[in-house]
């Protein structure tokens, strides 16, 4: 038997409530995602680069950034590759599509962990909450 959570129990809801209340919250939860895509594009692009030059790399003046801090934007690959998907109506996905993301963000045997999306999601989760509180109660006011 599956656990049931919290997210579980208001999808449930969300769902029993007339189908323009569930658009409206789909196009809050597009939105607050895009506001978390667009922090872990800020923090990879304008972070802190107090780390140390990597041994053997080719390009001019890299600085790897510190463990704990986030990646150092040396290309637009990263960047990029953040996407906000939304594969069912009231689910969304940030997600990074670049192969070396979940290094980045997790770490590796070889390597302190580069966090930049879980941070993005911590630093929004207020405005995040906000953005989807104000579509329920509107759509639910209004229906």
């Amino acid at each position: 038997m599956a656990k049931v959570t919290g997210v579980d129990r208001v999808t449930r809801r969300l769902l029993a409530l007339p189908d323009t209340v569930q658009r409206e919250v789909s196009a809050a939860l597009q939105a607050a995602g895009e506001v978390i895509k667009a922090e872990a594009q800020v923090s990879i692009t304008s972070g802190s680069r107090s780390g140390r030059p990597t041994r053997g790399t080719v390009r001019k003046q890299y600085i790897a950034s510190a463990p704990g801090e986030p990646p150092t934007y040396d290309t637009e690959h990263l960047k990029s590759g953040i996407q906000v998907t939304q594969p069912e109506p009231l689910r969304v996905l940030v997600t990074s599509t670049a192969r070396y993301s979940a290094a980045l963000e997790f770490g590796t045997s070889k390597m302190a962990a580069r966090p930049f999306m879980n941070p993005a999601a911590r630093a929004k989760r207020t405005e995040v909450t906000m953005i989807v509180r104000k579509a329920v109660d509107s759509a639910i006011r209004r229906g």
